[in-house]
């Protein structure tokens, strides 16, 4: 157990102490994605969606759900981000159309944003999921996963490679 930061000696979970590591630039990047029909792609392109803009909307949960990831992360750091922001991008598949979703955050602090980022790509395809589910409760969510992280001192930068997926 003693390789495992989230443990303490009785093996029970804890919350790691960065109160000694220093402050630093950290970055993170996630993406996300959402399968989705055409009817759905059509209707969010047009905005013609009923709930609204639907990707307006989605970008704002992702923000928050970046700032508010310690609160349903239970071992995460509350941690006061410099920036966050979403970005959107169509991709036309055999089975429909794929919104990729792209976060980025960025704060200046004693730990990593990985969970921030990935938490923001999350809630953004969810909130997409949320507002066109009455069309089709077929779409498909994922793959979420870390792209590249920066800064620290405890561990190294990382960027997936392209085949890691």
């Amino acid at each position: 157990m003693s390789d495992l930061t989230h443990f303490n000696e009785q093996g029970r979970a804890k919350m790691v102490d960065v109160s000694t590591k220093p402050e630093t630039i950290r970055t993170a990047t996630a993406q996300s994605s959402i399968l989705l029909n055409e009817e759905i792609y059509e209707k969010i392109t047009n905005q013609q969606m009923k709930k609204g803009d639907v990707l307006a909307v989605a970008q704002v949960a992702g923000i928050m759900a970046s700032k508010n990831t310690s609160n349903i992360i239970p071992m995460c750091h509350p941690i006061s981000l410099q920036g966050v922001n979403i970005a959107f991008e169509w991709e036309k598949e055999e089975k429909g159309y794929r919104l990729k979703i792209e976060t980025q955050v960025k704060t200046k602090g004693s730990t990593g944003v990985e969970m921030e980022a990935l938490t923001a790509a999350s809630a953004t395809a969810l909130t997409v999921y949320d507002m066109c589910k009455a069309l089709d409760k077929g779409m498909i969510i994922g793959p979420t996963f870390l792209v590249e992280k920066t800064g620290g001192v405890s561990s190294s930068d990382y960027k997936r490679q392209l085949n890691q997926m």
